[in-house]
């Protein structure tokens, strides 16, 4: 990698490595079957851990959930996590008394500071068909002059949120999301404002970008000589 502007690579991984502030990234794919009246799996649950089942068996997991898969109630105390939905949705609930169902497109950004406690639950809606779900999940450090302050809930819904699309010279296609940061005239939405990404010196950026196969596009130049760039 001499002479290159690439500092490192690695294998991928669950959850995958992260380099400071990001403390912890990991991307869920889940193919669940159908729903039944109560939004759980209509297949059978034997031969799973209940309560920690991250098997992936038949291609899905139940994680902690019980009877609908996902995250119950948990506690988080000094970082942000940053929830991006591709497919399927989730269904949250915190300890500030917001309640949320996001979807497709959207990005929860959740601010824990002093602390807070939440769940996140996936629900199967489908009683007819497959309930596919994907998603990725950041966990972002707070400074440390932050790391006690007020827990924050925020929602980026996807119709709010910009995107850019490059055609290279081949004519093919990048599509990518600007959660945070900026891409040329395309900006991010105003992070919470205790958050690492709010700080006007962060050079913080989170993209979620989609190629065509061959497809060709650059990743832009930080805007500060220190700032470190982590793709997967």
């Amino acid at each position: 990698m001499k002479n290159t502007p690439i500092l490192q690579a690695a294998p991928l991984s669950f959850p995958w490595q992260t380099i400071d502030p990001f403390l912890f990234c990991v991307h869920h794919v889940d193919h669940y079957p159908q729903g039944d009246a109560h939004m759980g799996p209509v297949a059978s649950l034997a031969g799973r851990q209940i309560g920690s089942d991250f098997s992936n068996k038949d291609g899905w997991s139940m994680y902690h959930g019980q009877t609908i898969p996902g995250f119950p109630s948990h506690p988080h105390r000094g970082f942000e996590t940053v929830t991006i939905v591709r497919q399927g949705h989730i269904d949250h609930s915190d300890s500030l008394g917001a309640t949320a169902r996001f979807g497709p497109g959207d990005v929860q950004w959740l601010t824990a500071g002093k602390g807070i406690v939440h769940c996140e639950m996936f629900p199967l809606r489908h009683t007819d068909a497959p309930n596919p779900c994907e998603l990725f999940q950041i966990w972002l450090n707070l400074p440390a002059s932050r790391k006690m302050a007020e827990p924050h809930f925020t929602m980026l819904w996807n119709e709010q949120i910009q995107k850019v699309q490059h055609t290279d010279a081949q004519g093919l296609r990048t599509d990518v999301v600007v959660v945070a940061g900026a891409l040329g005239e395309a900006k991010g939405l105003p992070p919470p404002p205790d958050s690492w990404a709010s700080q006007p010196d962060s050079d913080l950026a989170i993209f979620t970008v989609r190629m065509q196969a061959g497809a060709c596009w650059t990743l832009p130049r930080a805007q500060q000589a220190q700032t470190q760039r982590f793709k997967v």
